[in-house]
């Protein structure tokens, strides 16, 4: 990993460690609140690497008596590895190591509050690791639990809204029998609900936009004897996600959600009391939600979803024919 440290409170950092105003503690502290502001609010992937080297430069500075600040420099440089874009698993396998490294001290010596927080990115890299059969989807989902102990709905809506998120994401991903697929996928859906509970479209914008959107899509798959029924719902989680999703603010996230509700009117009659009279109307609805997704995508060179809203629009014009 080549460390470039463009930053200048990074560079500021190194600078008053070699300094003596400061004490062992104070210096590995402000190496941490240093490399912790460059992940809240990255300008790049480049701020993640200069937050792994001052993590690392704290571990070199803790000697065994400052247990906790090795710990939290394993846990912060964990978070790090793991947020940096990568195409193989090997910074996932290193980010793994550093959190398990951590969590026996932080169990000891930190707040529980700290310690779910760890155990819930466990669960994010361990889920990470399971396409490259580095890790099974079971433990990265034990991890989840774990920390919902802690960060439940009540006292911690944000955070149990994105355990909930990941969990449901987590079963829906389980390759399984047929049975078994399908209480996962009946699991997943709860676990959206729950989360749906907690969070507010003006409190929790961003998570309350998330969970509709992926509540909408475990109803599409969701096997069930009232197709129309659970198509209904997932048009209504859709319409609450683009309440918060713009494609002035989040194209990206607007397209793919627009593209998500484009696919549900495709499968919708325009008269639920009579799907014997087609759908002609949702079918031009559709294509129009599809046309503005793929110029999004397009513009931002996702060109794998170009090529599946392609496809779509095709579909539509062979069922508007016929």
């Amino acid at each position: 990993m080549i460390i470039t440290l463009s930053d200048a409170n990074v560079k500021a950092a190194l600078a008053a460690i070699e300094s003596d105003g400061a004490t062992l503690d104070e210096k590995i502290e402000m190496l941490i609140e240093i490399a912790m502001g460059l992940q809240k609010k990255p300008k790049n992937s480049q701020q993640f690497e200069d937050a792994v080297f001052l993590y690392r430069r704290g571990l070199e500075l803790c000697p065994p008596d400052y247990p906790l600040l090795r710990a939290r420099c394993l846990s912060g440089m964990g978070t790090a590895l793991r947020t940096i874009p990568a195409e193989g698993e090997s910074l996932l396998l290193e980010a793994k190591t550093a959190y398990e490294t951590a969590l026996p001290i932080l169990e000891k010596y930190a707040s529980p509050e700290e310690v779910a927080e760890v155990y819930m990115n466990i669960g994010v890299v361990l889920q990470g690791l399971v396409p490259f059969q580095k890790a099974a989807m079971q433990d990265a989902i034990k991890a989840y639990q774990k920390a919902a102990r802690i960060f439940t709905g009540e006292n911690y809506p944000q955070e149990f809204s994105i355990l909930q998120n990941n969990i449901a994401i987590a079963y829906l991903s389980m390759p399984l029998a047929l049975n078994g697929e399908e209480m996962c996928q009946a699991i997943a859906v709860q676990s959206f609900e729950a989360a749906l509970k907690w969070v507010t479209l003006t409190d929790h914008p961003s998570e309350y936009a998330m969970l509709n959107n992926n509540f909408a899509n475990a109803l599409q798959s969701l096997p069930s004897a009232h197709p129309i029924e659970n198509n209904l719902k997932a048009l209504a989680a859709y319409n609450e996600a683009l309440k918060v999703r713009t494609p002035q603010d989040t194209p990206l996230e607007w397209a793919n959600t627009i593209s998500n509700k484009a696919n549900v009117l495709f499968n919708l009659p325009d008269d639920i009391e009579h799907p014997e009279r087609g759908n002609q109307s949702n079918l031009i609805e559709a294509k129009t939600y599809y046309q503005k997704a793929q110029g999004v995508f397009s513009q931002y060179g996702q060109w794998e979803q170009v090529e599946v809203v392609k496809k779509a629009l095709q579909d539509i014009e062979v069922q508007l024919r016929s």
